[in-house]
């Protein structure tokens, strides 16, 4: 959260709709230098932008890294209804306001970027581009058929790259990862990637490995340093909140705003980075870069060698490229 691993730089936001978001805040150093809108995924929080947040502060740049809905110091809801997608960006532009930000640019990772997506579409007049990270850009109306995601994955990788979605869509989920905190951490941030294709991705597996209490060493790039304050953030709030990200997509709470969308804005309206994972093998680089070719015709694509979390396991080539993106969008505004 915000407060714990940032206290000097946290700030709190009470929304028009009474929720409270807790973010990260850093201005910035002068007219000319961007500010990132920074939207973590699961099962994550500002914290998990260290690297970024510090990185950009030195550079001179501005950065907002709100907890997310459902995380940290903003509100916890568990009703699916909440997690409107909708509504979440109508609250990303709030804080915006509040910063005194008109326009930044939205980097983006893991569920992060379905809310980014969403931003493109609702917001799109707020923001000089978007950068997504592991997950390539999200199109409106994605019904989310896990079924058939499956299915399809399985036939072409051999394995289910989306099994526990399955799992995550019901009570226990989050009752397993909160009575097995390590293990969930060590499922969720792999110390080797390949963890995901028998552990994680297929139908039961995440289930069985959490609830088992099954731990692995701690990752190399996430020091038991950072672990400590991770594992302080979520044993306040749990996992209760952010496993509704997924019932909310599965259950359609989307499906009714989205299917408004014009034929012409599906696909992505904003200047688009996607930096793919090479060794993620759920979100796969494969798979995900033709999507993204698919809906970000005119995008640009950057693959790193490294697992899920881009953003942790190489920092310095993941702000570099963050930093080049900005100088692009910005340039050919003027």
């Amino acid at each position: 959260m915000a407060s714990t691993g940032f206290p000097s730089l946290a700030k709190k936001a009470h929304l028009s709709d009474g929720t409270t978001y807790g973010y990260v805040s850093v201005a910035a150093s002068s007219p000319q230098k961007a500010t990132f809108l920074l939207l973590h995924g699961y099962p994550s929080c500002s914290y998990d932008w260290r690297h970024q947040i510090r990185g950009l502060q030195k550079e001179g740049y501005g950065v907002i890294a709100p907890d997310l809905l459902g995380y940290g110091d903003t509100d916890k809801p568990t009703e699916v209804s909440a997690y409107r997608m909708k509504r979440m960006c109508t609250h990303m532009a709030e804080i915006l306001d509040v910063e005194g930000v008109a326009k930044a640019i939205v980097v983006a990772h893991d569920w992060g970027v379905g809310l980014g997506s969403r931003l493109a579409t609702y917001q799109r007049h707020r923001f000089y581009g978007l950068i997504t990270a592991a997950v390539s850009y999200v199109e409106p109306g994605n019904a989310w058929d896990i079924d058939a995601i499956c299915n399809l994955t399985r036939s072409l990788v051999g394995y289910e790259t989306s099994g526990y979605w399955l799992w995550h869509n019901t009570d226990q989920a989050a009752i397993d990862c909160e009575s097995n905190p390590a293990s969930a951490f060590n499922l969720l941030y792999p110390y080797d990637p390949l963890l995901w294709i028998a552990h994680f991705a297929p139908i039961g597996k995440a289930a069985e490995f959490v609830s088992s209490g099954r731990t692995t060493p701690l990752p190399s790039w996430y020091s038991l340093a950072d672990y400590t304050v991770r594992d302080r953030i979520f044993a306040k709030g749990g996992y209760a909140g952010p496993v509704t990200w997924y019932q909310a997509g599965m259950r359609g709470v989307n499906l009714e705003d989205e299917a408004a969308v014009a034929a012409e804005d599906i696909q992505c309206p904003l200047p688009n980075l996607f930096i793919a994972a090479k060794q993620d093998y759920v979100c796969r680089s494969d798979l995900q870069s033709q999507l993204a070719r698919q809906w970000v015709p005119d995008g640009r694509i950057e693959v790193v060698d490294c697992g899920h979390w881009v953003q942790l396991e190489e920092p310095e080539t993941f702000n570099k490229l963050l930093i080049e993106f900005s100088e692009e969008v910005i340039q050919k505004e003027k």
